[in-house]
């Protein structure tokens, strides 16, 4: 699919660069998953061996179907998550599945919070290993995975397929509607990250995330697949006959203001890695189509009226129109370019017949009345788009078993090696104790 993309290691441990992907009409960073962790170790003595159990088994099932079936190569890892099969639906299903779990850990007050340390990766890059003692950071990776998942999923369906009638492939109005709501559903996740999880870490821990967790970018994600959902909103509407310059005149503005909130998001952050420049190019690409789009149909609507500067107004826009469509192209080639490098994709919806008629009627405005005027603002619509309300699931009612449960034995020795004072395990030290349950009281 070309959303994410498998780097590997040749035999010798050096790092190779990622190869060519596919195409990427939906911005997708290097998936984050999860590694391996032994829940035993830091909970022994807080909770029973059955939920410990029960955490573990959700937790390494996503583990194990992010890594793929068999070894934890890196082409085995694509397979979890590429052409949005059902393995990605699965996948999906273990996070849910999990989350509900997982937040038994971060009731409020419980000292359980802190005990574990989760560890996550980026799949295209081992080194980029991010662990913390904090069970709130756990909840932020699973939303963003479950966001990105949803990202990729929208992805393969934007990917215009061969048609049975056998002409050029293209994307089916089924598909497009279908990408609308995962958008607003990869939206819904990346805000419930920022609202309802974010606030709840403490600021030392914020300073450690990876910049794919930073609130910046994950704004940024979240109001960049409402403009993305605008934008095939734009689309189904100058397919459809009946619709009005306004009502795409509307739309069009509506996305330049997502992709506006998205380089704000992002415009403070150093975004580093490989991923976060290529982040940057894509919003750079958006942006750009969003204001030749906006601007064309503004100048479109100007021209019609009678107004003294009206077809003034309208050249300039239209004009605009055209420059803001160059470099759009251009910021379409360097993104394709920047590692990890992907193919440009094939134009459909708006961009397909934007970039046919901006230059046409531009070239037939020109030649009647050049103008040098700076073109006028575009108006200011509210947008319509808004995430899906997703809020964190009630904590699993295997929780409420835990709470009637009596505080467990647990060895001096075992205490001492989970807060690290001991390298060994020794038998002489066993001094059983009982812990209060402060977690789930």
């Amino acid at each position: 699919m070309g959303c994410i993309i498998s780097t590997s290691r040749d035999e010798g441990g050096t790092k190779k660069k990622p190869g060519q992907g596919g195409e990427m009409f939906v911005f997708v960073p290097g998936l984050r998953i999860p590694k391996s962790i032994d829940f035993g170790k830091s909970l022994q003595g807080y909770l029973s061996a059955k939920m410990v159990e029960h955490l573990s088994a959700l937790r390494t099932r996503i583990v194990a179907m992010a890594a793929g079936e068999g070894p934890a190569t890196r082409n085995k890892r694509k397979t979890a998550t590429q052409h949005g099969g059902s393995t990605l639906a699965d996948l999906l299903q273990a996070l849910d599945d999990y989350l509900p779990v997982l937040l038994g850990l971060t009731k409020e007050g419980s000292q359980l919070q802190d005990l574990v340390e989760f560890v996550w990766i980026n799949q295209e890059d081992d080194e980029q290993e991010t662990a913390i003692l904090s069970a709130w950071y756990e909840v932020l990776s699973v939303l963003h995975m479950m966001a990105m998942l949803s990202l990729s999923q929208a992805n393969s369906l934007l990917i215009p397929k061969a048609s049975v009638d056998g002409y050029q492939p293209k994307v089916t109005e089924e598909n497009k509607k279908a990408a609308i709501n995962i958008f607003l559903k990869a939206a819904g996740y990346l805000d419930c990250a920022v609202r309802c999880v974010l606030p709840q870490i403490r600021e030392e821990v914020k300073r450690k995330l990876p910049t794919d967790l930073k609130e910046g970018v994950l704004q940024a994600l979240s109001v960049q697949a409402l403009g993305q959902g605008v934008d095939i909103q734009l689309g189904l509407a100058i397919d459809n006959v009946k619709a009005t310059l306004a009502v795409k005149r509307r739309l069009a503005c509506e996305k330049v203001k997502y992709w506006h909130q998205a380089q704000d998001s992002t415009s403070g952050l150093h975004l580093g890695n490989v991923w976060g420049q290529k982040h940057h190019l894509f919003i750079k690409w958006k942006y750009a189509e969003a204001k030749a789009a906006a601007y064309y149909y503004h100048g479109l609507i100007l021209d019609e009226g009678n107004g003294e500067n009206n077809h003034t107004n309208a050249v300039a826009c239209l004009q605009a129109a055209e420059q803001f469509l160059k470099e759009s192209k251009k910021a379409c080639i360097d993104f394709c370019q920047a590692a990890p490098t992907t193919r440009v994709p094939p134009l459909w919806g708006a961009m397909k017949y934007l970039s046919e008629k901006i230059p046409k009627d531009a070239s037939s405005k020109a030649r009647t009345n050049r103008v040098t005027e700076t073109p006028p603002k575009l108006p200011d619509f509210s947008v319509a788009l808004k995430p899906d309300e997703y809020n964190l699931p009630p904590i699993d009612l295997s929780w409420n078993e835990e709470a009637d449960t009596e505080p467990f034995p647990i060895s001096r020795s075992e205490e001492n090696k989970r807060d690290g004072k001991l390298n060994s395990f020794q038998p002489d030290q066993l001094e059983n104790e009982r812990r209060p349950l402060a977690a789930v009281k």
